[in-house]
Formats: C-alpha cells, structure tokens, sequence
C-alpha cells in the first residue's frame, strides 16, 4: 500500500470510526455469536498473494464486527468500563502511525519527558502527596508485580535478584479476600508461590478487617515466616469494597511491611475532592496503582504507577547492556529500568490529548454524572419491594439481586438471578456481569461509559425490572 493509497483507506476508516460511535446504540452490545462461529469464517492458510484493502474491510464488517462485543456501548454495565473518548482515539492514531520505540530517552526524548509530565499531573489530580513519582504501566497486573518484586529486593537487600532464592526463609503476602485474581498470579510469578498469599477476611461492608490483618502477621512472626507485604484494596472487583487504609497504614509502619495500594478502577474517583478521605494513610503506602484505561477516558492501554521509593524501584529493574548505553542516562528518566518489558509504547500522549481536551472540570462532571447516576438506581433498588442491594454503593457500581416476596431458597434466588443475567445479555439490549459475595449470587450494574447518558441508564433499569418480574 502506497502512502496515497494509505490516505485514502485512512478518511474511510475514519469516516467509519464516526459512524461507529455515532450509531453504537444499534447494534447489540454483546457479540450474537456462538463459539467457532469467527474462526470458521478465516482461512486455514494465509494468502500467498496481495488482497486489496477494500476487501480486508468488508471482511472486516462482515466477520469481526459481528463478532465483537463493544465496550464502549452506552448500555454496556458489566466488569469495569474500559472506556475511550474521541481525543484518546485520536492520540492512538498518531502513536500507531509513529511507530516510535520509546524504551529509553534517546529513542524518544518526547515520550519519555511527556510521560514525566503526565505523571506529575495525574498525582496532582488525584491528590498524592509530591514526593511520590510515576510510571505509565500496561495493566494494575503488572503494577502490582512490579511492587512485589520490590518489595522482595529491599526485604533481602536485592539477594535475590542476583542469588535467586536460597535457604529456607518464608515470606507472606497479605490482600483481602475480595482482592483481584491477579494478586495471587503475581505472587506465584514473583516466586513466593500462592501459599504465601493470605487472604485475610472482610467485615460487612466486604472491606479487609485490620485486626484479623495484625492477628495474621503476628501469626506468621510467631512461625518464623517473614511479612513481605500487604495489598490493600481501594475498590474491590466485586463490589468495590474500599479497605481502610489509614488502619492498614499502621499496621505496616508497626511491622515494617511493604505497602501497595491497588485503586484500579475506583482511583479515579480520586479526582472529586469528595473522595479524597480515601487516601488517608497515604504517607505510609509505597507504591500506588490506578487505570485512567478504566475510568478517566483513556484508550486500553494505560496504569499509572506510583512509587514513593525509586531508587528501589531501579535497583530492582535496571540492567544495562553496552547497546542501550547512552551519554544520557543520568539526567533523564530511561523508563525501560521502571518496568518489566523494555520495550514501551507512547501511552503518555493520549494522556496528554485527553486531559487537555475535557480539562480537569470536565473530567470531574462526567464522573460526577456517572456516580449520580448509579446513585439513583441504588436508590430505587432500596425502595423496591422485589430488589434489594447486596453491598454498599460508594461510586458507581450497584450490587444487587431480584428477590420476589415469598422466595427465599438462596439455591432458587442464585438460579433464578443467573438466568436474568443470561437473558438480559441475550438480548443484546444490555450487558451485565455477576459475582458472588458471601456465597451469593450477585448481578452488577457500573455506571461508566463515556457516552452513557440518563436516558441509557433508565432504559436498562427499567429492562431490568420488565426482565426479572416476567420470569
């Protein structure tokens, strides 16, 4: 393909990319699908010769599309958002056309100064304190490993990443248990192995319960096993149960055990001054995590990582082939020593397009909106005869349950809650998800779409009740 020819192709793409976000609430937002049914349609070998991109795209329309379920539809309420916006599209674009490697500073100077910049504002905005400095990761995953792992380097003065483990030292991580699965992944790819993950209890509101967090250090003091680090959760997965920090933060700082915040989706509801209580206890914490890719309008990929120690964090990442060598190293961040992969992708710009583009006011009312929104619906579950909330609201994902008078088997409410998921995300009218808190089966409803509007959210309330009453 010829650049004119790359053009041209281009303002069609585009074109199509307007007519998709304009008309998203046609098409069902979950895929209408069965399993093989993609797979079946692609060739079972590549083409020996040049097809033309004019029918690449129809295949594209004819089997992808159909075959996709599409996040950014105003009536998708399932998982956590991982919500666009047109300025975050619009800076991928320029990123892909790039191409740019941007691994150390030589190799883009103005990705990773920018990237320095965007850190700086995203800590402003949230309301960390100034002596913490950042790190656009890919996922709160991989934030999370990259915590582990320095917490295990400073635990044994970086023994282990030049010995390996030796000996016959125990170590213990502490998370609630209604952390994310990924915690006990990174635990097993960091070495410790999942026994080491104590998943400590949560009180009524599902957040960890500090005193049976202190009661499980002391136990492993007791038995010789070494408190590595604690986890705590700002926004469970399931309900976005929000631990205490400040008690956590004392507990730590008595024990002298390594502190991680994970605040995936909810850290952007660090935005609102009104949420800022959340972060009482900071001082104590030592890294941070947040995805602006879930709830700040940031196109997937983005997790900003925060570290109050990078010295630590270098220590244990950096590694210096003669190749990557520069006459630069000291005064610029090399962002490949911050991180697990070397190579790195030019996340900071869409940061840049999207901030710029809403400001920070802006951002602040579409999640202002979204949490009303959400509010009311909790609001009118608490009022039902039939519904009922299944945990706190403190943002903008609702828990809930249909409930009818008289049923009060929990086998029967689980089928009967399992088989409204299924059929309101048949429809491909709406997209719920579940989860299980307490044993029970729990239907989810987040609010958090960049396009959502009032009218969206009643209409799927509303779908919701015609659904669960006529079963």
């Amino acid at each position: 393909m010829d650049l004119e020819r790359f053009r041209q192709e281009a303002h069609q793409l585009v074109d199509w990319m307007y007519d998709y976000l304009k008309n998203i609430r046609d098409l069902p937002v979950r895929a209408q699908v069965q399993p093989g049914d993609v797979i079946r349609q692609l060739p079972t070998a590549p083409p020996e010769e040049a097809e033309d991109f004019a029918t690449i795209f129809d295949d594209f329309k004819r089997i992808v599309l159909p075959g996709m379920t599409h996040w950014q539809h105003p009536s998708f309420h399932g998982y956590f958002p991982a919500n666009s916006s047109p300025p975050s599209v619009l800076a991928e674009m320029l990123i892909a056309t790039m191409g740019a490697q941007c691994m150390i500073w030589q190799t883009s100077p103005a990705a990773a100064e920018m990237e320095e910049r965007m850190m700086q504002w995203l800590g402003q905005m949230i309301g960390l304190p100034d002596n913490f400095v950042g790190v656009i990761q890919d996922t709160a995953s991989t934030a999370t490993l990259c915590s582990l792992l320095t917490a295990r380097e400073q635990k044994t003065d970086y023994e282990i990443n030049h010995s390996g483990f030796t000996g016959d030292k125990r170590y213990a991580v502490y998370s609630s248990s209604e952390t994310h699965s990924s915690i006990e992944k990174d635990v097993k790819i960091a070495g410790f192995g999942s026994e080491s993950l104590r998943k400590i209890k949560t009180d009524y509101k599902y957040a960890l319960d500090p005193a049976a967090l202190e009661a499980a250090i002391e136990a492993d003091l007791y038995d010789g096993v070494i408190p590595l680090c604690v986890i705590a959760t700002l926004g469970t997965t399931g309900s976005t149960a929000i631990d205490p920090l400040k008690s956590i933060a004392r507990i730590c700082q008595r024990h002298k055990v390594w502190l991680h915040v994970d605040a995936a989706f909810l850290g952007s509801a660090l935005l609102l001054e009104e949420y800022r209580w959340l972060l009482e206890g900071i001082e104590q914490v030592d890294t941070f995590v947040f995805n602006p890719h879930k709830w700040m309008f940031t196109n997937f990929d983005c997790s900003a990582y925060f570290v109050r120690d990078k010295g630590a964090l270098l220590r244990t990442f950096e590694i210096l082939p003669e190749y990557l060598k520069t006459s630069e190293s000291s005064p610029v961040n090399n962002y490949r020593d911050w991180s697990i992969p070397l190579g790195r992708r030019f996340r900071a710009l869409k940061l840049w397009f999207v901030i710029r583009t809403y400001g920070v006011n802006g951002l602040k009312e579409l999640l202002r909106n979204h949490i009303r929104m959400a509010q009311a619906v909790s609001q009118e579950i608490e009022a039902s005869r039939d519904f009922e909330l299944m945990a706190p609201v403190p943002v903008s994902l609702v828990c809930f349950r249909y409930h009818p008078v008289g049923t009060d088997d929990e086998k029967k409410l689980d089928q009967l809650n399992k088989t409204i998921e299924e059929t309101l995300n048949d429809s491909g009218k709406i997209f719920l998800t579940h989860t299980k808190l307490r044993g029970k089966f729990v239907l989810r409803f987040c609010v958090g779409q960049t396009q959502v509007t009032q009218e969206d959210v009643d209409k799927a309330w509303g779908l919701i009740q015609e659904t669960a009453r006529g079963m």
